[in-house]
C-alpha cells in the first residue's frame, strides 16, 4: 500500500510531500531512488520508470516525448476513478496483490484503458484481469451486474461507453431476468378480482435491486428486459417499485403551496420531473398488461403536480380510460393546483371522461354484425358503472363554492342519457350544489335542473323533490304530474307496455336507408330498449315493496276502515332516502332574481304545489286530464 513517508530529501517541505510505496516496493528497488512524480487530482505519487513503462503503454509514451528532457514530473489530467483507483493501478505494476471486486472493477477497466495497459505490453495485463472477472464473476450473477452498473454512474459516461462496460451489465442484467423468469417461476401476477392488484409477495426477488440504478441505467435495463421477453408484470413491479424509492420525497404540502407554481422548478423537482416521464415511457403497452389504478393515479398526480409534459399526462389519462369503469371515487379527487379555481381537479375528469365514451364508441363501431347484444354487455355495463361513477363524483365536489356552473354542467351533459338508470344520484348532487351556492339565478336554476330527466327519479326521490323549496315550481309541477301518471298506471294494471310496444315499432329501419344508417339506428334503438327494460325493471321492485307494505299494513291494521287506495296513498307519502333534505321553509338568502319575488308569486307557487300535491290522495282520476290542460294552455310554463 503507498505509504505516508517521503523519500525525498529534507529540504523538501512536508505539505508538498509525495506518496511513495510501500516496504514491499521499496525492498525491490532498494537501491534505486524514485525517479519519476506522477500528479493525479492534485496527489503526487513518487514512482520509478522501470515497472511503469513496461505495462503502460501511455506513460511509456508520455516518457519517450521528453526523453531528451529527463523528465521527472508528469500529470494525468481527468484520470477516471480518481487518485485511489490509479493508486490501485500503481499496485498492480509493482506486482502487489489487491482483491479486485464489484465495487473496483469498473474504475480499474477505465482506467486500464486509459493508461494503456493491454497484452501489447504483458500478458495478463490489468486489462485482461478486469476482462476475466467482469465476463466469469460479474456477468454470470444479475446482483453483482447490478452493484457494477451502478458504480458506472460516478465514472465520465466517455470512459464507460467507450469500453462498453455498461452495456455489457444491461444484457447481463436482462438475460439473467430471464432465467429467473424460466427457471424459478418467481415473477407472477396476481388479480384480486375488480381491482386487479399486483401480490407483493409474489414478485421477482430482483426488482429491489433493479431501485438503486440511475434513471437512465434503469431505462437501460427495462428496455433490454422487454427484448429479451421478461414478462410485464415483473417490469410493472419494477417500475412501482423505483416509483415509490425515488418519488418518496414529494411532499403534500407541495400540492398546496401557491408559490411554487409562480416559481421556477428546483433542481430536485426537474430530477422527479424526468423520473415521471421516463417512467411512464416505459410502462408496457400490451392489452394483456395490468397496471393498478392506483399506481397509475398516483403517477398522474405527480406528473400534474411537477409539470412533466402533455404527452406524459394525456398517456396516463388514456390508460386511466380503458378502465374508468374500476376507477373508485378517492381516485378520482385529484387536488387541483390553479389558484383562485374550484378544488378538485375537474378538467382532469372531463379529459378521462371524453376517452372514456370515445372507447365505447370505437367498441361499437368495431362490432359489424346486425344482431343486438344483449342487456348485460361488458360495454353497456362498464357505462352504467361509470355514470354512477360521476354521479357520485358530482355530488362529492357540488359543496365546493369556488365550482363554475359550466364545469359542473359540462360534467353532467357530457355522459349520454342511456349512461343512467335513474336520476335519483343526479338529483342528490344538483340539489346539494343548488344548497351551497345560494346566489345562483332563476335562469340558472331552471338550466341545472333541465338536465334531470323527472321519469327516471325513484319514488322516494320524488316525493323529496316535490317538497324541495330550492327546485324551480315548472321540475316540481313536472315531478308531480308524472307521479300521478305513474300510479294510475299502477292501479289500473299498465306498467309502460304501450310506450314500449311504441318504440319497438318505431325500431323497424326504413328500405330507403342504406345498410350503415340501418344498422346505426338498430344500434340506437336497441340502446334505448334496454335502457327502457331496465327502467321497467327498477319500477317492477318499487312496486313489489309497495305490496309488501300494504300486504303487512292490511294485516296488522284490518277492521280500522282503511281501505286499498288510503293505504297506497300513505305509501306515496312515505320519505325514505330523502327525508333528511326535505321540506321547511325556504332559506331567507335567496338568488338574486328570486328576491324580486312578492308575496303575491310566492303564495301562488306555494298554492299550485299544494293543489298539486292533493292530487295523489284523491280516488279519481280526472284530476291526470285538469293537470294536463294546465301544462297545454299555458297555466304551468316551463
Amino acid at each position: 500500500m503507498v505509504s505516508e513517508t517521503s523519500l525525498s530529501s529534507s529540504k523538501r517541505s512536508p505539505a508538498s510531500t509525495p506518496k511513495f510505496c510501500n516496504s514491499f516496493t521499496t525492498r525491490i528497488f532498494a537501491d534505486v531512488a524514485g525517479d519519476i512524480t506522477i500528479v493525479v487530482d492534485g496527489e503526487s505519487f513518487l514512482l520509478h520508470k522501470f515497472p511503469l513503462v513496461t505495462l503502460s503503454g501511455k506513460i511509456r509514451k508520455m516518457v519517450a516525448e521528453f526523453k531528451g528532457s529527463n523528465v521527472s514530473n508528469l500529470e494525468l489530467p481527468n484520470f477516471p476513478g480518481g487518485h485511489q483507483t490509479f493508486e490501485l493501478a500503481m499496485k498492480f505494476c509493482y506486482g502487489m496483490n489487491f482483491e479486485i471486486t464489484t465495487f473496483n472493477v469498473s474504475r480499474l477497466r477505465c482506467a486500464a484503458e486509459y493508461l494503456e495497459m493491454s497484452e501489447e505490453y504483458r500478458e495478463q495485463n490489468l486489462i485482461s484481469r478486469a476482462e476475466i472477472y467482469l465476463n466469469e464473476i460479474v456477468f454470470q450473477s444479475l446482483q453483482k451486474s447490478v452493484e457494477v452498473l451502478s458504480t458506472c454512474e460516478m465514472l465520465p459516461p466517455n470512459s464507460v461507453d467507450e469500453i462498453e462496460i455498461s452495456n455489457g451489465c444491461v444484457e447481463a442484467i436482462a438475460m439473467n431476468a430471464c432465467k429467473e423468469q424460466l427457471v424459478s417461476g418467481l415473477s407472477k401476477l396476481e388479480c384480486d378480482g375488480e381491482s386487479r392488484e399486483l401480490n407483493e409477495d409474489c414478485v421477482a426477488w430482483w426488482v429491489e435491486d433493479l431501485s438503486v440504478l440511475r434513471i437512465d441505467y434503469f431505462q437501460r435495463v427495462i428496455c433490454a428486459m422487454g427484448r429479451m421477453g421478461v414478462r410485464s408484470d415483473s417490469i410493472i413491479a419494477s417500475l412501482m417499485h423505483y416509483a415509490q424509492s425515488s418519488l418518496k420525497g414529494i411532499g403534500k404540502c407541495q400540492f398546496w403551496n401557491p408559490s411554487r407554481t409562480n416559481s421556477s422548478p428546483t433542481g430536485v423537482e426537474k430530477d422527479q420531473r424526468m423520473i415521471v416521464e421516463t417512467l411512464v415511457s416505459l410502462m408496457p403497452t400490451a392489452k394483456s398488461s395490468c397496471i393498478p389504478l392506483t399506481f397509475l393515479f398516483g403517477m398522474l398526480k405527480m406528473s400534474i403536480m411537477l409539470g412533466a409534459t402533455i404527452p406524459c399526462r394525456l398517456e396516463l389519462e388514456r390508460r386511466i380510460a380503458l378502465r374508468l369503469e374500476m376507477v373508485s371515487l378517492d381516485d378520482l379527487l385529484i387536488p387541483s393546483l390553479q389558484s383562485g379555481d374550484s378544488l378538485f381537479d375537474v378538467d382532469t375528469v372531463h379529459r378521462l371522461l371524453v376517452n372514456f365514451l370515445q372507447r365505447v364508441e370505437e367498441e361499437e363501431t368495431e362490432d359489424y354484425g346486425y344482431e343486438s347484444d344483449g342487456l348485460g354487455t361488458a360495454g353497456h355495463a362498464s357505462l352504467l358503472k361509470v355514470g354512477q361513477l360521476i354521479d357520485a363524483y358530482l355530488a362529492e365536489i357540488a359543496p365546493d363554492p369556488y365550482l363554475s356552473l359550466q364545469k359542473f354542467v359540462g360534467l353532467i351533459e357530457i355522459l349520454p342519457d342511456y349512461a343512467r338508470v335513474i336520476d335519483d344520484g343526479l338529483y342528490r348532487a344538483v340539489d346539494i350544489y343548488l344548497k351551497a351556492h345560494p346566489t345562483l339565478t332563476e335562469q340558472e336554476c331552471k338550466k341545472l335542473c333541465k338536465l334531470i330527466d323527472s321519469q327516471k327519479l325513484s319514488q322516494e326521490a320524488c316525493n323529496h323533490a316535490a317538497q324541495n323549496e330550492r327546485l324551480p315550481v315548472q321540475m316540481v309541477v313536472q315531478v308531480l304530474y308524472f307521479e300521478q301518471l305513474r300510479l294510475k298506471n299502477a292501479l289500473s294494471g299498465s306498467s309502460g307496455d304501450g310506450l314500449l310496444s311504441q318504440r319497438i315499432s318505431s325500431g323497424v329501419p326504413s328500405a330507403a336507408m342504406s345498410p350503415r344508417d340501418n344498422y346505426a339506428s338498430l344500434r340506437r334503438e336497441n340502446r334505448e330498449l334496454k335502457l327502457e327494460i331496465s327502467r321497467m325493471r327498477v319500477r317492477l321492485s318499487e312496486l313489489e315493496k309497495e305490496q309488501m307494505f300494504m300486504k303487512q299494513g292490511m294485516i296488522d291494521k284490518a277492521g280500522n276502515g282503511r281501505t286499498f287506495l288510503t293505504s297506497l296513498s300513505k305509501g306515496i307519502g312515505r320519505i325514505a332516502i330523502f327525508s333528511g333534505q326535505g321540506g321547511g321553509k325556504r332559506q331567507k338568502s335567496g338568488r338574486k332574481s328570486r328576491g324580486s319575488e312578492g308575496k303575491t308569486g310566492r303564495s301562488r307557487r306555494h298554492s299550485t304545489r299544494h293543489s298539486l300535491e292533493a292530487v295523489l290522495h284523491l280516488p279519481k282520476y280526472e284530476s291526470t286530464n285538469t293537470i294536463t290542460r294546465q301544462l297545454k294552455t299555458g297555466a304551468v310554463k316551463w
